[in-house]
């Protein structure tokens, strides 16, 4: 199935929507960014001196949509449902058709909300959505070896070790190896054509 048709992306869980990001965004975004920026700076590319300025969060916005329209990708904003609160944002991006179907997964949580299992939740309606509205056959998730708590969200939502990628991204202004995870449609490994 091609996501581009589909211009209101929005996927439900017990407590979030899921959806791209809008214009009327950028105060919760820009806030929950600037609050978490000592939480967030560790573990991400260095941000561009405009990186919370409105024009920047209008060419997030246009990106997105247009990525959803080239389908090239899903940049999408966790909301909570129970007061519309922003909590952070997950994108499935890099999606590549034919023989590989598969898509790289990225995100982030605002500090306030790290830990009680918003990503989690988030991460396992992303991979369902891909797999079963999208057709991917695999999902790739890297992070930092000595994050944790990327680590755990991904080892508990099924994602599997697979190696370590040397200078893989930079991060913090530095070229950083990264731990390699990918979650698999049928996933096979570990199981024999006898088991």
């Amino acid at each position: 199935m091609i996501f581009s048709r589909r211009k209101h992306i929005a996927i439900e869980t017990d407590r979030l929507t899921l959806r791209l990001p809008k214009s009327g965004d950028h105060k919760a975004w820009a806030d929950l960014r600037h609050t978490s920026a000592d939480f967030l700076q560790p573990w991400e590319p260095v941000w561009a001196r405009d990186h919370l300025a409105k024009k920047a969060f209008s060419n997030r916005v246009y990106a997105a949509q247009r990525s959803v329209e080239l389908g090239q990708g899903m940049p999408l904003f966790l909301i909570r449902r129970d007061d519309q609160q922003l909590v952070g944002a997950i994108t499935l991006d890099n999606l590549q058709r034919g023989p590989a179907q598969t898509g790289t997964l990225g995100y982030w949580t605002g500090q306030e909300f790290a830990r009680q299992g918003y990503m989690r939740e988030a991460v396992l309606a992303v991979v369902h959505y891909a797999f079963t509205e999208l057709d991917l056959s695999r999902i790739q998730a890297g992070c930092l070896p000595e994050n944790k708590a990327s680590r755990g969200v991904l080892e508990k939502t099924g994602f599997k070790y697979e190696g370590v990628a040397q200078s893989y991204l930079q991060i913090a202004g530095r070229w950083r190896t990264h731990v390699l995870y990918a979650n698999l449609r049928a996933d096979r490994r570990g199981k024999t054509e006898a088991g």
